[in-house]
């Protein structure tokens, strides 16, 4: 598939502004099953933009300077995207939950892709014994990793009402999962806190997803969403693979990454500060829109 993507954020203050200085990650970024064909950034009223490298994190950096005043500052990102990416079919022959955890521990790679990277707790993302022992019965020693991965999804997409604003961003995993419901991120963070707890590395991944109007109904451009999900580390032939707990699928053609980090802390798509008084809003509109069936991508592997 090929997608058009539109992602606005606006931000209104109740007085001018003066000064703000923000982080933009919201150029997808290169991953297995998918190709970035263009993007554009711009921003209204304006201001300056620079490309910067991610920390600690797998993201397409940029950093807007505005130094002018403003009541209103509207970003808008565009891009189009190929997505081929084939759905995992576990296999008999997938490592074990067990052998994934011996050869995570045994991991002495350092870079941004490396098991060893996601397997600690982080800012976001604490290890609690509830948690674990509820993920636990997914994530018996001698499950093929792939099936322990959809399975605590799927029960993750059944057990859990998704309740917009039910939550905040920041939001602990542990206070979502007490209440049984959230949002995206919830769901994805609860993944991972089960995972890591059971020394298995998983990382957050934000992005979107091809979302489908009901029946009989057109497709509202702007009414899509931010989504995020988990990427699970399956061994070092078969890489990082992507689930879905939200909705209890995996990731394939439907899902286009933006960025991968330990939390959401690392990769938000819009984050900074500002100098001045009184109240701020924010709102976002994001448009995914499918165009016509992309070239077949190369069948390149997932990182390891």
């Amino acid at each position: 598939m090929m997608y058009r993507l539109r992602h606005e954020t606006r931000f209104t203050y109740a007085v001018p502004v003066r000064f703000s200085r923000c982080n933009l990650r919201l150029k997808p970024i290169a991953w297995s099953g998918q190709s970035l064909l263009d993007h554009s950034l711009s921003v209204e009223p304006g201001g300056e933009i620079s490309w910067a490298r991610a920390d600690a994190a797998l993201a397409n950096v940029s950093r807007l300077l505005v130094t002018e005043a403003v009541r209103e500052l509207t970003i808008v990102s565009e891009a189009t995207v190929a997505v081929d990416r084939p759905i995992p079919m576990p296999s008999p022959a997938d490592l074990t939950v067990a052998q994934v955890r011996d050869l995570a521990r045994q991991s002495r790679d350092i870079d941004a892709v490396s098991p060893a990277a996601y397997l600690f707790p982080s800012p976001m993302i604490s290890l609690d014994a509830e948690i674990a022992d509820w993920c636990a019965p997914s994530l018996a020693d001698d499950r093929g990793i792939l099936d322990a991965a959809i399975d605590l999804a799927r029960r993750i997409q059944t057990e859990f009402d998704y309740i917009t604003d039910a939550t905040k961003t920041e939001t602990p995993p542990l206070e979502a999962f007490r209440a049984r419901h959230g949002v995206c991120q919830d769901f994805a963070q609860i993944m991972i806190a089960g995972l890591r707890a059971h020394s298995l590395p998983a990382a957050y991944v934000s992005g979107y997803i091809r979302t489908y109007p009901p029946p009989g109904e057109e497709r509202l451009v702007g009414a899509d969403a931010t989504h995020a999900w988990v990427l699970v580390w399956t061994g070092p032939d078969s890489g990082w693979v992507g689930v879905d707990p939200t909705n209890g699928i995996w990731m394939a053609s439907d899902h286009i990454v933006l960025a991968i980090g330990r939390d959401y802390s690392e990769i938000a798509p819009v984050d900074g500060i500002f100098l001045g008084h009184g109240a701020q809003s924010m709102t976002v509109s994001v448009d995914v829109a499918p165009l016509l069936d992309a070239p077949l991508l190369d069948a390149s592997v997932l990182p390891n």
